[in-house]
């Protein structure tokens, strides 16, 4: 597996213990419709949480947050109303993005609640 891609999936991995350490509960990781994935689909309370992780070892060309194009947003929006309307969910959807950025050896985790959506 290519580096960026095993950093991706440890980046997913600490965003997951991340919402578990902060009340979420984990409905389903990298689930997919048509062309869509969506990361991490939490819920805390009566907010479905869809969480786009962006993990990045270095900020030279931005931040990792910088990386959600409206195009992935549009995916996103299509994918969580398929999921709402098959799993017969009455939530309020919220998107987060989680932007992890690597320091040598450790972690820095940014949740960003409400990051680009909200309907």
């Amino acid at each position: 597996m290519a580096e960026h891609n095993e950093l991706g999936k440890q980046g997913e991995e600490l965003a997951v213990d991340f919402l578990q350490k902060n009340g979420y509960e984990i409905l389903e990781t990298n689930w997919t419709f048509q062309k869509a994935e969506i990361d991490v689909i939490a819920q805390k309370e009566e907010v479905l949480a869809i969480v786009e992780v962006k993990t990045r070892s270095n900020i030279d060309f931005g931040l990792p947050q910088d990386f959600v194009k409206p195009k992935k947003i549009q995916l996103l929006v299509k994918a969580v109303n398929e999921y709402v309307t098959q799993n017969d969910l009455d939530v309020s959807v919220r998107f987060d993005i989680i932007a992890i950025q690597k320091n040598g050896n450790e972690f820095i985790i940014e949740h960003l609640e409400d990051a680009f959506l909200h309907f």
